[in-house]
């Protein structure tokens, strides 16, 4: 089947080894670029204000450079916090960020299956990682695993709007998909209480970025990873004649300042792992007799 034509269900996953290869290359040229990143990780972490809790262990989920890792210990400065990343890039380079802090420790692993025992910490934090996950049941479902009872999973992901201007800009140039397809706010709320967790807490806003070039949007995005990973991508060269249809397209979006903006739909949210955990399932075994 070809790519251009597969089913949009399909079209739209993501695919891992591309995910990871682009943060990968990122991970030297991610802290520059990354501004609104870091906007919305410090409005993240404002909202623990209102939350009591004095957490032992930590999991910063999606860790990425270690920036919110770093302002985790200025609040919870005897807390151990355990940075996940898919990217060993990544990994690497929070290590190094946060060398002066031996209660960080970084480990390269996939959320879906972390590497760690149940019920080892209280608090879960991810800013801007969801996004990248096919299947936002599953990973609730691993950090309900992880999580103690009556702990916290706090969270930014980004929702439909996002890059609305330039998905509607490639649609005039193609039929590939060319960012992925973000997953409404109650869609969220709806696998958190799939997957154990009560209480959800859900809100959004609105975050415009302008750039004097259309070509500046496209750079930061290389620069922070967050290349095009849908599996119904174009798998060529983009060719320069596709780019300058790209950009007139998105002309139509120009401000009345020259600018041009793009549009990110920030979903916050938080939910509470339930005072009771069910109890683990039995393991069954198959007899096999020897003769």
């Amino acid at each position: 089947m070809h790519f251009k034509h597969l089913p949009n269900e399909l079209a739209h996953c993501l695919d891992p080894f591309k995910t990871r290869t682009g943060f990968e290359r990122a991970a030297q040229t991610y802290d520059e670029a990354a501004v609104l990143q870091r906007e919305i990780g410090q409005r993240l972490i404002e909202r623990l204000d209102y939350v009591r809790l004095a957490p032992a262990r930590i999991l910063d989920l999606g860790c990425g450079t270690g920036a919110i890792s770093q302002q985790l210990f200025s609040r919870y400065p005897h807390a151990e916090v355990i940075g996940v990343d898919l990217a060993l890039a990544m990994v690497t380079t929070a290590n190094t960020r946060l060398l002066d802090q031996p209660q960080f420790h970084g480990v390269n692993a996939d959320v879906q299956q972390l590497p760690l025992k149940d019920d080892c910490a209280e608090l879960l934090i991810s800013n801007l990682m969801l996004q990248w996950c096919n299947d936002l049941v599953t990973v609730f479902q691993e950090c309900a695993r992880v999580i103690r009872p009556d702990g916290l999973l706090t969270f930014t992901t980004f929702g439909p709007d996002t890059l609305y201007e330039l998905r509607q800009s490639w649609q005039q140039v193609d039929g590939y998909t060319h960012a992925s397809q973000f997953v409404d706010m109650h869609d969220v709320g709806d696998a958190l209480l799939a997957a154990g967790f009560h209480d959800p807490v859900m809100d959004r806003e609105l975050i415009t970025v302008t750039y004097p070039t259309v070509k500046g949007l496209l750079q930061d995005l290389k620069a922070i990873g967050a290349n095009n990973a849908t599996l119904g991508r174009h798998r060529g060269l983009t060719g320069k004649q596709r780019l300058q249809d790209f950009y007139q397209a998105y002309e139509a979006y120009r401000l009345d300042q020259g600018l041009y903006p793009a549009t990110y739909e920030v979903i916050y949210g938080h939910a509470w792992a339930p005072p009771i955990k069910p109890s683990a399932k039995p393991e069954r075994f198959i007899p096999i007799r020897v003769n």
